[in-house]
């Protein structure tokens, strides 16, 4: 288990008790008495600490090598899924993938973006940073799930869009645009989760939902932290506080009414017990696909568009 740096005192005490733990023998206690007082410790120590996190420690858990990503998702909860590959115009993108599936015998058309574990997964799958193949990938999955009535579960997790000449040259402003456009008119169900990082257009690509939820330890914004510290400061050394002034986590985006509810993650984050993490996931899929079946095709496309028109706050001036 990695830690973070502010879970430091959480990581020195399980140490300990591990190695109290390696110390005991069978019927031994005095040591058995301790350990259970240091895990009472450590329990309480790691509610003090998670209940009063910074902004910044939260885009540094979104961002933790164990944490879930999509696949992790994928396979613990959607039945015979099957990926598909391609969009019929450049190459298949490895930063975003998608498919067929079932949710408690639903049909669904999953699509996220995926990152990697290691040095090779992750030069692989691009950082999860999709390419214009990527968003177009994910274009034409949709207009399939469309053409056969099948509702579409997004799950975001980017550090952005790829900023590469290359991408450029692809058309990347135009493929994120073009998925803004058809997503809001698609006549089928959408439900978007942040499950990770949900950096500016990079997420937004594939994000269009009618319900759009973040899980609890993650965060969405026009521009990551260190970026916006770069550009105001000229340096990355005020992260933290461009973190504070850009209100990116979701309890943030939940007050000020971009996204429509948290996800609750098990104590001390998602990575911490992935079985529970993905159960509650499940359950928020299942909850917003049943009202959503509830509704027209019609009424679906004008309620998505009512809904990211009603964001944000402005004045007409005469």
């Amino acid at each position: 288990m990695q830690y973070l740096d502010f879970e430091q005192p959480i990581a020195d005490l399980e140490k300990k008790i591990e190695e109290l733990e390696n110390l005991s023998t069978v019927g031994d206690g005095i040591l058995k008495k301790e350990i259970d007082s240091l895990n009472k410790k450590v329990d309480a120590l790691r509610e003090s600490i998670f209940a009063n996190l910074t902004r910044w420690q939260r885009v540094q858990l979104a961002r933790h090598p164990d944490r879930p990503y999509t696949l992790d998702y994928i396979y613990k909860f959607v039945d015979d899924f099957v990926e598909l590959h391609g969009d019929r115009f450049h190459a298949d993108d490895k930063a975003i993938v998608g498919g067929f599936g079932r949710i408690e015998g639903q049909t669904v058309m999953v699509i996220g973006h995926q990152k990697g574990r290691d040095t090779v997964s992750r030069t692989y799958r691009n950082f999860g940073m999709a390419n214009p193949e990527g968003y177009r990938k994910a274009y034409r999955l949709m207009k399939l799930a469309e053409k056969f009535d099948t509702p579409i579960i997004t799950l975001l997790d980017t550090p952005g869009a790829f900023p590469g000449l290359e991408a450029e040259e692809r058309g990347q402003a135009e493929a994120i645009a073009r998925n803004l456009k058809m997503m809001a008119m698609l006549k089928v169900p959408v439900v978007t989760i942040v499950i990770g990082e949900g950096a500016s257009g990079g997420a937004i690509g594939i994000g269009m939902g009618n319900e759009v939820y973040m899980m609890e330890n993650t965060w969405y914004s026009v521009i990551s932290p260190e970026s916006c510290s770069s550009i105001l400061w000229k340096t990355w050394d005020y992260k933290e506080q461009a973190a504070a002034v850009l209100k990116l986590t979701a309890k943030d985006l939940e007050e000020l009414k971009v996204i429509d509810g948290v996800i609750p993650e098990p104590l001390g984050g998602a990575h911490r017990d992935p079985e529970q993490a993905a159960a509650a996931v499940k359950k928020q899929i299942i909850q917003s696909l049943k009202r959503l079946k509830k509704m027209k095709a019609d009424k679906l496309v004008e309620q998505r568009i009512e809904k990211y028109a009603a964001i944000g706050a402005f004045e007409v001036v005469k």
